[in-house]
C-alpha cells in the first residue's frame, strides 16, 4: 500500500497552491550545557551587572552614628542614587536625571580628612554663599534659612542607639522642607565651639554641610567645607534598618533570630528627605 503525500491546499489569487509538508527543526548544534556551566555563567553575568551598578549608579551605605537622628536612625542601610550629580552629556544628556547638588539634599560623601571613611549629613551652603550659625538658626547670605525645630531629650552617648525623644514641636516657618533637632539641656549658643565660626563663604566646587540632630553632629562647623568631589550621592530609601545595640529591641543571641528581632521592618522603604 502506498502512503499518500500529505498536500497543503492554500487559496491565493492564482488559485490552489500546492505547498510541500514543513521540514523538520534542525537540531541544536553542539551538545546541551550542563547545569553547573549555566549556573556558572548566570553567576558572571550577575556580578558584572552588580560591580557596573556600584561603580556608576547605585551603592549601599550603612549609617553607624546619630548625626541625623530623627531623619535617619542609627543603623539605616541607605541605597543612594551615585548617577544622579553625574555630568550631564550632551548626546544622552536630557534623557538621564542627572543634576547639580541642592540645598537640603542628604548626600554621602568622603570626610575631607580621611577618604576612607564616608559620611553622610545634610547641603546646607553651596558654593559662594556666606553662612553663619547663631543661636540655633542658620543663615544663607544673611537671611535665615527655614528649619523646623524639634526639641529633643538627647540621652547619654552610651544610650544614643535608638530615637531621640521628642518633648516639642516648633512651628514650621514657610518654606520649611525638613526638621533639625536640637538638645533641650543645651543653651543654643554656638560660642567658640565649632572650628569653622561664621560667617564663612563658601568656596568654589565645595559644600557646607551639617547633621540634623544639631548638638550631636561633627560636620562643616567642625572640619570646614565638603569639595564637590568628594561627594559620592544621594541618599534615597532605606532598604534596611539593623541596630544590634538598639535598647528596645533585646537581643536573643542568637544571630538568626536577631536579625528579625532586631531589624526595624517599619523603616523598610523609609524615602530620605
Amino acid at each position: 500500500m502506498i502512503k499518500q503525500r500529505e498536500i497543503v491546499k492554500t487559496s491565493s489569487a492564482g488559485g490552489d497552491e500546492e505547498v510541500s509538508p514543513k521540514s523538520p527543526l534542525p537540531a541544536p548544534a553542539g551538545p546541551p550545557k550542563s547545569l553547573v556551566r549555566e549556573y556558572f555563567e548566570q553567576g558572571v553575568v550577575t556580578v558584572i551587572m552588580a560591580l557596573f551598578l556600584i561603580t556608576f549608579i547605585a551603592q549601599a551605605v550603612q549609617v553607624p552614628t546619630g548625626s541625623l537622628q530623627n531623619n535617619i536612625y542609627i543603623g539605616d542601610h541607605l541605597f543612594v542614587n551615585k548617577f544622579i550629580f553625574g555630568r550631564q552629556t550632551p548626546i544622552i544628556g536630557p534623557l538621564l536625571p542627572a543634576r547639580e547638588v541642592r540645598r537640603g539634599d542628604i548626600v554621602v560623601f568622603k570626610l575631607p580628612k580621611d577618604p576612607k571613611v564616608n559620611y553622610v549629613k545634610r547641603v546646607i551652603g553651596l558654593p559662594g554663599e556666606e553662612v553663619s550659625v547663631r543661636d540655633r538658626h542658620v543663615y544663607i547670605n544673611g537671611r535665615e534659612l527655614a528649619e523646623r525645630h524639634v526639641i529633643v531629650q538627647l540621652p547619654p552617648e552610651s544610650e544614643r542607639y535608638s530615637s531621640l525623644p521628642e518633648v516639642r514641636t516648633e512651628p514650621a516657618p514657610p518654606g520649611a522642607t525638613y526638621k533639625v533637632y536640637y538638645d533641650k539641656d543645651r543653651s543654643g549658643s554656638v560660642g567658640g565651639q565649632y572650628a569653622v565660626n561664621g560667617p564663612v563663604i563658601v568656596p568654589p566646587n565645595s559644600y557646607f554641610v551639617m547633621g540634623d540632630s544639631r548638638d550631636n553632629s561633627l560636620d562643616s562647623r567642625y572640619w570646614g567645607f565638603v569639595p564637590r568631589s568628594n561627594i559620592i550621592g544621594r541618599a534615597l530609601y532605606v532598604y534596611w534598618s539593623f541596630n544590634p545595640r538598639d535598647p528596645e529591641k533585646p537581643g536573643t543571641g542568637n544571630p538568626i533570630l536577631d536579625f528579625f528581632t532586631k531589624t526595624n521592618w517599619r523603616r523598610t522603604g523609609k524615602a530620605i528627605k
